[in-house]
């Protein structure tokens, strides 16, 4: 039995282990240096108790642990407000017309424009878990257990939601379109400007990189090609994304050229679905398996379940999703299907 819960500092080691792996390096934007993942853990738990400092907007990160050996397996993370307080650099891909009248031509070019339109946008971060449980229900758990918190606690966030999704590298770590643009500007390898990013912030982005619009013509052909395209491991979560109603719009990550991908926070296929319900028990292990939430802020817990539903909203569920959730009957619950 898998339950998501907030990160603790007793995690600390856990969650280095985790982001050290090469899945949690394409990715999460988890810090890998104790000192500064113990500051992250230490402002999450500020902000799921709602104490977050007013000039650093409550960011969350949760763990997806094993009911019974305590390991933890994964990690995802949700940021009230993309930018924490500074501007959230991305592409935008856009288009120029050159036209001459005189000899009669007429050509559509297109541009990167640097842009921080998505600031302050609530962003899903963080995405990390054992390989041998990626497309697993423990995988659909951990990433729509994000939107149960959402769906919980509505006016701690934005409007609109959105991610970013590792854009293409080679097998050698090479990454194409940082290798044609970003390192030009940039004395550091692809993996330290990334983790700068994640630990600090992208306001140095805008102290380096060029503001001006990139004609794309003048990129490298990989790194062309790269625009826009999916690291092949971040697939599985990309669909899953996408089946909860995220799209591709026009961003683009700065770094790889990754996708960023957008959707309104009410029309989310999980915030949609989910129903509050009143809990009850049950030794009867039948009926439909679903996600089941129960908690606010810092008591906040996830898992999955079957669950039968009465007319009345009560829903039944074993007495170990009880224990799991750390509550007991007549309290409310928050239920979504699988």
């Amino acid at each position: 039995m898998w339950l998501v819960r907030p990160a603790e500092l007793d995690d600390l080691d856990q969650i280095l282990e985790i982001a050290g792996t090469q899945c949690a390096r394409l990715s999460s934007t988890l810090p890998k240096q104790p000192e500064a993942l113990s500051r992250k853990i230490e402002h999450s738990l500020l902000s799921f108790d709602g104490k977050a400092p007013d000039d650093r907007p409550a960011r969350f990160l949760f763990v997806l642990q094993n009911a019974e050996t305590g390991a933890i397996d994964g990690t995802a993370a949700i940021d009230a407000r993309a930018g924490n307080g500074q501007p959230f650099y991305n592409y935008r891909r856009d288009a120029l017309i050159h036209a001459s009248h005189e000899l009669g031509i007429s050509r559509r070019v297109e541009v990167l424009y640097p842009s921080h339109g998505l600031t302050d946008h609530t962003l899903l971060c963080s995405f990390s878990i054992r390989p041998e449980l990626r497309g697993t229900n423990a995988f659909e758990l951990l990433s729509r257990s994000r939107m149960l918190f959402i769906a919980e606690h509505r006016q701690w966030f934005n409007s609109r939601v959105v991610v970013e999704i590792q854009g293409v590298q080679t097998d050698s770590g090479n990454v194409p379109f940082w290798d044609s643009l970003g390192r030009h500007f940039f004395n550091m390898d692809f993996d330290t400007a990334d983790q700068y990013s994640g630990v600090l912030s992208k306001t140095f982005i805008a102290e380096l990189m060029p503001p001006n619009p990139i004609y794309v013509t003048l990129l490298s052909k990989a790194a062309q090609t790269a625009l826009g395209q999916a690291h092949e491991l971040t697939v599985p979560n990309l669909e899953l994304l996408k089946r909860e109603g995220f799209q591709a719009g026009c961003h683009l990550d700065i770094f790889d050229a990754g996708p960023v991908l957008e959707a309104r926070t009410d029309s989310l296929h999980t915030v949609v679905t989910s129903r509050r319900k009143t809990l009850h028990a049950s030794h009867d292990e039948r009926g439909d398996t679903c996600l089941i939430a129960a908690g606010n802020g810092s008591d906040f817990r996830c898992t999955l379940t079957t669950v039968y539903e009465s007319l009345d909203d009560q829903v039944k569920v074993p007495v170990k999703t009880w224990k799991a959730l750390g509550k007991t009957a007549g309290d409310p619950v928050r239920i979504a299907p699988l």
